[in-house]
């Protein structure tokens, strides 16, 4: 398949949004509902412990925020194991609308293309797989893609057998963008555009700040989309997102409301209904070119 450059059938026909979760679907990393409250320790305090241990150690962050809860709940005596995690995972807080979002955009581009394009959603993040697994919004995802610890034959999380930090997660983005969405498939290979199934002019990226950068930038790159989002009324949120405007990293900002109706609500369909427009396009393109191709076999 990967060979081919003329594939017999439209295949592009999937939308795929993908967002980072803490601070884009979330006011809080998702630790501070979770595993953080377990040790009862404050968000800040703990962050600003990755911190200090990061430079005095000149170590890669999230390699030193997970070394550091272990650490912590060892000398806690606490037993965390998959299913702990996943209970936790209950407890993560949303912005406003962000649980009734996806069904609504599923609706949407499924009436604006009258169903013949679907909608895909994703989830790449530098926070924990396990917790991520038990969020009460899961099913809605097609893949979460997150950092993940190895258990011993005790299940306890012992070190950190997937590691995802602000640039390496572009990798997912083409993972996304080829169809190779397993960890174990290789993405290296060269693969004719025709024949990737999500391109990136059918992906939309939703994050909130400069960490996001990398995939922005990538995503905008190859023809894609961003949006940023903040806080309502944080200036240096909002500061953030204008670098990220005039920078070309993203093509609207708007306050973490995913409500209907609401600017954030307003910009993403207006970004959606270009992209099926897009689609529609492609797709009588890709007729055309088989009509041509029919008739010349004939004569």
């Amino acid at each position: 398949m990967a060979k081919r450059e003329k594939p017999a059938r439209f295949i592009q026909n999937t939308i795929a949004l993908v967002y980072d979760f803490d601070g884009t679907l979330t006011p809080q990393p998702m630790q501070a509902y979770t595993v953080l409250k377990d040790l009862g320790i404050r968000s800040d305090t703990f962050w600003d412990e990755v911190e200090a241990e990061e430079k005095r150690t000149h170590g890669d962050r999230i390699l030193t925020y997970m070394r550091l809860l272990i650490d912590r709940a060892e000398r806690g005596e606490l037993h965390w194991n998959p299913q702990a995690f996943k209970r936790m995972g209950r407890s993560v807080e949303y912005y406003p609308g962000v649980e009734r979002w996806f069904d609504r955009i599923n609706a949407h581009v499924a009436r604006a293309s009258a169903r013949k394009v679907r909608v895909k959603h994703y989830v790449i993040s530098s926070g924990m797989k396990e917790i991520l697994d038990g969020i009460r919004i899961r099913r809605r995802f097609a893949r979460i893609y997150a950092c993940e610890y190895f258990f011993d034959q005790h299940q306890r999380p012992i070190f950190p057998k997937v590691v995802i930090n602000d640039t390496n997660k572009t990798q997912f983005l083409f993972r996304i963008n080829k169809g190779r969405e397993d960890l174990d498939e290789s993405i290296n290979e060269y693969m004719p555009e025709s024949i990737r199934p999500i391109p990136f002019s059918n992906i939309l990226y939703i994050g909130d700040g400069l960490t996001d950068v990398p995939c922005m930038t990538v995503t905008k790159k190859h023809g894609g989309h961003a949006v940023a989002v903040h806080r309502s009324r944080s200036a240096p949120a909002i500061d953030t997102c204008r670098q990220l405007l005039d920078g070309g990293r993203i093509d609207y900002f708007a306050p973490a409301d995913y409500r209907e109706g609401k600017l954030l609500d307003k910009r993403v369909r207006l970004i959606l209904d270009l992209m099926v427009a897009r689609i529609r396009c492609e797709r009588e393109a890709f007729a055309c070119r088989r009509e041509a191709q029919r008739r010349r076999q004939d004569d």
